[in-house]
């Protein structure tokens, strides 16, 4: 044994208090480890069901909070509709609608229902509308986290041209073009 070593076994077998002392504190080191890996452990697992439940919920499988989800956005996510023609009515109804509900105007509309993503279930949607220039976020927000789910795949807006006067010209309207997409699972 080293120097060292004869040292420390004297003072241990000369004073039992420091042998219990350190045998306490290694004692309590082993246990707060311990602690300390079953709260990453029980962290981890509280994480785990979290993302759990988010991937459910982005998949469709399961709701938030059905109850909450249909008080706030009453309807179902999907397009309604035995056919892909009468599906693409309730798409071109749900947008006039939003569009009339801020105050604009519908000029003139276009459904396509065998474009490129038709094949994937989804109806699409152009739309040439006027109407005030705030009522444009309101109409992107109501479109965008109503029922059904609907995602605003082009967006033109055209501002009225200013006069020699530095007025607007025409009515102060901006002219919007918005194309618009659902989809739709009656085929499926």
């Amino acid at each position: 044994m080293s120097a060292a070593g004869n040292i420390i076994t004297r003072a241990l077998a000369q004073s039992p208090l420091i042998a219990v002392v350190l045998y306490l504190a290694v004692l309590g080191g082993l246990v707060a480890a311990s602690g300390l890996a079953i709260a990453g452990i029980l962290d981890h697992q509280r994480a785990l069901a979290q993302t759990s439940d988010l991937l459910e919920q982005l998949r469709g499988r399961k709701p938030r909070n059905p109850a909450a989800l249909s008080a706030e956005h009453p309807g179902t996510p999907f397009l309604e509709g035995p056919t892909v023609t009468v599906a693409g009515a309730a798409l071109l109804q749900r947008v006039a609608s939003a569009v009339g509900n801020v105050g604009g105007t519908v000029q003139s509309s276009q459904v396509d229902v065998l474009g490129t993503q038709a094949k994937d279930g989804f109806v699409g949607l152009v739309v040439s509308c006027e109407m005030e220039q705030p009522a444009l976020q309101k109409l992107l927000y109501d479109l965008e986290v109503g029922m059904p789910f609907l995602f605003v795949d082009q967006l033109d807006v055209q501002v009225p041209q200013l006069t020699a006067t530095g007025e607007a010209g025409g009515s102060g309207r901006i002219r919007v073009v918005l194309g618009v997409s659902g989809q739709w699972q009656g085929g499926k």
